[in-house]
């Protein structure tokens, strides 16, 4: 498994009922096992051992998440939701994120031990195939935010944030829409900073892979090392060790707070009912999939 993937790809589980109030993602949910394998298989190409094996554990771990963290995610839109017709502050949209932060952290803390069992198996056929897949996903993030140019990157980041924000809210008038423009070229977003981080994790997972298939080869392996090298690889894929590269993130973080407290301080009544009626949604949708 791609150790720098990994704690993205399982909170896959987590996330998908976040994306949309919609009927396409309670499908998509309950389907997340089946979905979040084949994700992994374009990384990492299992064996039929491998396939068994991590088909078992994703649909395990989808069971866990249904029973334990849905509920977690409809109590948490409750009480957000009611926030809503109040004006807020970048201080408490940081609070919340850092909140949500630490409510999807439980997905890869429960899947590390079946993620140090399956990097325990992994050869080196299979990293060569994940460095590819790493390339791939490095050249299309280079061509989208890199090489494209600054006016293209721009452009597809006020895409993407008008995107989200009317999900919310529902049409944002003139003013709004200028106002996400203007944060957005006031950011300290750099995608070669960004990028740089993308290279070292995905280095420290492949390094880290195979280091674990020398230490097979030359009968060194164990349970407890293997687990380490894993705890480890995750650990610097959510903490970077470059104090650099930190506090670039917490700007970055810092930015975007203030963004969305600043939009959401210029909605109307009409749209922060919309807000309320879209997070509504979403607790209906969880609570119909904690059903199954």
């Amino acid at each position: 498994m791609s150790l720098s993937r990994a704690p993205r790809i399982i909170g896959l589980l987590a996330l998908a009922v976040l994306l949309n109030a919609c009927s396409a993602v309670k499908i998509a949910y309950n389907q997340a096992p089946e979905l979040a394998y084949w994700y992994l298989d374009g990384y990492v190409d299992f064996n039929g051992n491998q396939m068994v094996q991590v088909k078992d554990e994703l649909a395990r771990l989808h069971a866990w998440h249904r029973q334990s963290q849905l509920p977690v995610y409809v109590s948490a839109l409750q009480k957000y939701r009611q926030e809503l017709t109040n004006n807020t502050s970048s201080e408490r949209v940081c609070t919340v994120y850092a909140e949500v932060r630490r409510t999807l952290m439980a997905v890869p803390e429960r899947a590390e031990p079946a993620i140090a069992l399956l990097a325990a198996t992994v050869d080196t056929q299979q990293i060569s195939h994940l460095e590819k897949r790493f390339e791939k996903g490095n050249a299309d993030y280079r061509d989208d935010y890199i090489e494209s140019g600054s006016k293209a990157s721009r452009k597809k980041r006020y895409k993407q944030a008008v995107d989200r924000a009317e999900m919310l809210y529902g049409r944002l008038d003139d003013a709004q829409l200028a106002l996400i423009g203007k944060n957005i070229d006031q950011s300290h977003f750099d995608a070669r900073i960004f990028y740089a981080e993308r290279i070292r994790r995905q280095r420290d997972a492949v390094h880290n892979l195979q280091a674990l298939v020398a230490a097979r080869l030359n009968g060194s392996q164990n349970a407890e090392k293997t687990r380490a090298a894993v705890r480890g690889v995750m650990d610097r894929s959510f903490n970077s060790p470059d104090a650099a590269y930190r506090d670039y993130q917490q700007k970055f973080t810092q930015d975007g707070c203030r963004s969305i407290a600043e939009l959401h301080n210029t909605t109307t009544a009409e749209q922060r009912a919309h807000a309320a009626k879209t997070l509504a949604k979403y607790e209906q949708d969880m609570m119909a999939l904690m059903k199954g």
